[in-house]
């Protein structure tokens, strides 16, 4: 899928050099293509893998391959979560169980796992989540649907726009440390930044 860009010509890769090591490090690794799994089994990595590209409106596989990469790397850790609503399963429970609720959810739809169905079914199933209005069934005990469709959300975004592929798409000049930025003022642009093209 070849996504739409005021950018075409812009590459933030090119900017690495004015990066520190360990940032350049970090934002490189994104780009590898690994995707060895230590929380996803594959029968969700596939079930997440298409949700996150019909959520983003992507399927794109390098950069949903990421995407997943960085969920399971969030899940895999022991990293607490901050803050949780009371009745909100934990991260691992809430994503284990409900990317099987989901991939239920497409069995029960066309005899298919979520994963096989076609994308007006899956958004079909992915619309009434997000409402907290699927059909209550057996796996989705415990499994708040509003709560499942936002974690996914955010996991998904987060990882999504951490790819240096969408940061050149959007514009987006990659770390300003240490370099930083010296035209601040609206409508300026340092000579490294992305230009908008008509």
């Amino acid at each position: 899928m070849n996504k739409q860009t005021h950018y075409p010509s812009y590459d933030v890769m090119k900017e690495q050099d004015a990066w520190d090591a360990h940032t350049r490090s970090i934002v490189n690794a994104r780009l590898l293509h690994e995707h060895k799994y230590h929380f996803l089994s594959t029968v969700e990595a596939e079930c997440l893998r298409a949700w996150c590209a019909l959520l983003m409106n992507d399927d794109r596989g390098e950069i949903i391959q990421y995407v997943l990469s960085h969920i399971d790397e969030s899940l895999a850790g022991n990293k607490g979560e901050g803050q949780r609503k009371k009745g909100v399963p934990p991260a691992k429970v809430l994503l284990r169980e409900g990317l099987k609720a989901i991939d239920e959810s497409g069995w029960m739809t066309d005899s298919r796992p979520f994963f096989q169905l076609d994308e007006s079914k899956q958004r079909q199933i992915m619309q009434e989540i997000s409402d907290g209005a699927l059909a209550s069934t057996e796996a989705w005990e415990g499994i708040p649907q509003k709560e499942l469709f936002q974690k996914l959300l955010v996991l998904t975004v987060e990882a999504y726009y951490s790819h240096p592929q969408v940061w050149s798409e959007i514009g987006y000049g990659g770390p300003a440390y240490p370099r930083g930025y010296v035209r601040a003022d609206f409508g300026q642009l340092d000579p490294w930044e992305a230009v908008k093209q008509p």
